[in-house]
């Protein structure tokens, strides 16, 4: 039996078929994320905001670029950074972050090794000026700062990691607040598992009632969370701050 490589119809020359499979993809879905990634600027902008701690005058794979690639990465699914070397070739993650190829694990890693303080309040702020961008379009009367705490699993010898009895698993247990509103994500910050749950929280909030009261003063600040921060502190601190 032989194998046909490429077979040209003879009614049509231009058809051609093959077995080669062409450039498939199983995310494609990834093309309209990119739409609404353009539509307020977040690509351009963390092209203006984002950069690590890098001493490299030129580099291929951009920061701005492989924060894009694990933004999409993680939206798709693919949550481990190794996976980007099975993905280099992809044609949508190509198409989307306008790439020949796509930055391998190695590279991946060399740049989270980048981040340091200043690269997270980069992030901090990128998120800052996107929630202006958002208030111009609609400004609300009211905000709900929901604060929480919740477990991050994991496993073998990473540094804060941490038995929390609570959660009754290793890991890490970050504060975070969410806008209780729309469920966006405001600010996160990482801890190790033996914190309570209102531990840092004070430092941790006025940065973000800072944001509001500076940038939006006719926002009404309400603030939501468990028992787990009925603390002294914290109500002092919205007294202080008309919350």
């Amino acid at each position: 039996m032989s194998i046909v490589n490429t077979l040209s119809l003879e009614s049509n020359r231009q058809i051609k078929i093959n077995f080669d499979g062409g450039d498939l993809s199983s995310d494609a879905g990834l093309l309209l994320i990119k739409e609404f990634v353009s539509k307020p600027g977040i690509d351009n902008l963390l092209g203006k905001v984002f950069k690590t701690n890098d001493s490299a005058l030129f580099r291929y794979h951009t920061d701005q670029k492989n924060l894009l690639q694990m933004i999409y990465m993680i939206i798709a699914g693919y949550f481990e950074d190794d996976t980007s070397d099975e993905l280099t070739n992809d044609p949508v993650f190509k198409s989307v972050l306008e790439k020949d190829t796509l930055a391998s694990q190695p590279t991946v890693s060399r740049f989270f090794n980048r981040m340091d303080e200043d690269t997270l309040n980069q992030l901090l702020m990128i998120g800052r000026i996107l929630r202006k961008r958002v208030y111009r379009i609609q400004m609300p009367q009211a905000v709900i700062l929901d604060l929480d705490s919740t477990l991050l699993d994991a496993y073998g010898k990473q540094e804060g990691r941490a038995f929390n009895f609570h959660y009754q698993s290793n890991g890490y247990h970050p504060l975070v607040c969410y806008n209780g509103m729309t469920g966006d994500l405001v600010k996160i910050q990482l801890r190790d598992e033996t914190e309570y749950s209102s531990t840092g929280v004070v430092d941790f909030l006025q940065p973000i009632l800072d944001e509001y009261l500076n940038d939006y003063p006719a926002i009404r600040i309400l603030l939501r969370g468990d028992s787990g921060f009925a603390t002294p502190d914290l109500y002092k601190q919205c007294e202080e701050n008309g919350t």
